[in-house]
């Protein structure tokens, strides 16, 4: 990839953001992680267990030449719910929180003004209450939560959860995923 950026989301459980980001085409990298918390070097229990303020998100390196920061975004509100405050269906905590972690100013001001077109077309049933804060320190991790959907397809969790938004993906972004 010549020129990369990087996009920092959190849309709940981040195996479901993974699966679907990998297969974007223009994004290089995607690692699961926490972001936006209290606690240096935070761990999945920790973080699960709300003591740390951490959410999950991916940490996506994309080439803007083809994929935008708005297209990405664009996939992130049609493959959770904006509107849960702290919840992303049966997931439930801060963790799970809606964030966009700006990486810039640009990033900022874009991820605002789509939020306002989103609200004032009424995409949603509920006002948007995901949040947009700045770059914070980037966590990754353990392993064996990275690329965890294509390792893990056929458990429980991934079949019910993940499947259905990757599919979701596929269906309303078709021309975007890679080869």
């Amino acid at each position: 990839m010549a020129t990369s950026e990087t996009a920092v989301l959190g849309g709940g459980c981040f195996w479901c953001l993974e699966a679907v980001y990998r297969e974007v085409a223009g994004v290089g990298e995607v690692v699961s992680g926490y972001c936006g918390g209290s606690v240096e070097a935070p761990d999945y229990h920790a973080v699960c267990a709300g003591r740390t303020g951490h959410a999950e998100v991916v940490r996506i390196s994309f080439d803007p030449a083809q994929v935008s920061f708005r297209t990405l975004l664009e996939i992130f509100f049609v493959l959770h719910d904006p509107t849960t405050l702290n919840r992303q269906g049966n997931d439930v905590g801060t963790q799970y929180r809606s964030v966009i972690f700006a990486q810039d100013a640009a990033q900022a001001e874009l991820a605002r003004a789509l939020i306002d077109e989103l609200t004032f077309a009424k995409a949603f049933p509920d006002p948007i209450v995901t949040e947009l804060a700045g770059a914070e320190r980037f966590w990754p991790a353990e392993d064996y939560h990275q690329d965890y959907f294509a390792r893990n397809a056929y458990q429980p969790y991934c079949q019910v959860v993940v499947a259905p938004k990757l599919a979701k993906f596929r269906q309303h972004f078709a021309r975007l995923r890679g080869q």
